[in-house]
């Protein structure tokens, strides 16, 4: 009986404490919310995440869509070769800054040649041509620089050549740069990295230089005619 009754007590004072909270929350004039985290504190309002609500892209056919979905599946499978590429190369060049001896600079640079291609080459064999091209345009994206300048950089402008030319065999360029105003493969990658972003399918990790999707979905509606009119901008709740 006695834990019956203080059951109730309980219950009372949390009825009346959610009832007073209600009361307090919903008073227009003045807002306050409770952040319940490791404390408890009221404060005025709270600022939510900006999100961006893209609108979904048109197609002039089943085949042009189709081709949508597979581009947004290499998109998808190389990406994490891409972050990870451009990460390694932020810490090399971050290194090599800090580094005075070119002996020593070209040591550390055939260490990390080594390395990377022990980790890389086996995966990136399994690679298609299409998913290899896709690469080198997403590795311009995330540093700056075309996969031949790279080369180039850590090895010798002969060996980028010869690189580049046997890519070339497989109809692959290390030369190419990503750049979505003006190839519309590109804007559609951009369009799937953005919305793969947004939904955490994906690691984000930002371009090396500016990339504004609304500026480019608007382009690309005038030219082709092919994109939803506007976009949201909401609050992630």
């Amino acid at each position: 009986m006695k834990l019956a009754i203080a059951f109730f007590l309980l219950a009372s004072v949390s009825v009346s404490a959610q009832e007073a909270k209600y009361q307090e929350t919903s008073n227009c004039s003045n807002q306050r919310y409770l952040i319940i985290g490791h404390d408890a504190s009221w404060v005025s309002e709270v600022e939510l995440e900006e999100v961006m609500i893209y609108p979904k892209l048109k197609f002039k056919s089943r085949d042009d869509f189709r081709d949508y979905l597979i581009l947004k599946r290499k998109t998808k499978k190389v990406w994490p070769y891409v972050k990870l590429a451009s990460e390694r190369f932020e810490t090399l060049n971050k290194r090599l800054s800090s580094i005075d001896s070119k002996p020593s600079k070209r040591r550390y640079t055939r260490v990390i040649q080594r390395y990377v291609e022990e980790e890389f080459t086996e995966e990136l064999k399994k690679l298609t041509k299409t998913e290899g091209q896709i690469l080198v345009k997403l590795i311009h994206r995330q540093t700056g620089v075309t996969t031949f300048d790279l080369v180039k950089d850590l090895r010798s402008g002969w060996r980028a050549f010869w690189y580049n030319t046997t890519a070339s065999l497989f109809n692959i360029s290390l030369k190419e740069e990503f750049n979505p105003s003006e190839i519309k493969e590109d804007f559609y990658i951009e369009d799937i990295l953005q919305r793969e972003f947004q939904t955490e399918h994906l690691e984000r990790q930002s371009p090396k230089f500016e990339i504004n999707l609304m500026d480019l979905m608007e382009k690309w509606q005038k030219e082709s005619g092919l994109i939803a009119p506007s976009a949201i901008r909401s609050n992630q709740y």
